[in-house]
């Protein structure tokens, strides 16, 4: 069973299938989810950013996805503040996967997926940042 932490943005887009969403449910069913109380935070504002753009089934899936997510996630505060990334928000999923010494952050976000491995290890960092569809390969 790996560690895994899920980029917002992923959570949010398995509401329209594909990857992400067979990401998302493997993750939830198969694996340990790390979360942070600020991640929650994040997915909850992108939530309702997003409803009024969102069909009545991908609402319905992003709440039972977020219910899961919030019942079966571990928890953890991240008290050490990395910076990494190119973008400054980014750096908390990477605060949370030392924390948590994931084996997965799984993610869309190019700025993530073009960190050079050498810098993250150097951080303490030992996952793998990869897309939904790598994911699916090789977390089986």
């Amino acid at each position: 069973m790996a560690k895994v932490v899920l980029d917002a943005n992923v959570m949010i887009s398995a509401a329209f299938g594909g990857k992400p969403l067979e990401a998302v449910d493997r993750a939830l069913k198969e694996h340990d989810v790390f979360v942070s109380p600020s991640i929650l935070q994040e997915l909850e504002g992108v939530f309702k950013r997003l409803s009024k753009k969102l069909s009545a089934e991908q609402i319905h899936y992003l709440q039972e996805r977020m219910g899961q997510l919030i019942k079966v996630a571990h928890r953890i505060p991240v008290s050490a503040r990395l910076s990494l990334s190119r973008d400054a928000k980014d750096d908390h999923y990477l605060s949370l996967c030392k924390e948590a010494q994931a084996d997965f952050l799984i993610t869309g976000d190019k700025d993530l997926l073009n960190l050079q491995s050498e810098a993250l290890k150097k951080n303490g960092i030992s996952c793998q940042i990869i897309t939904p569809a790598f994911f699916l390969e090789v977390a089986q």
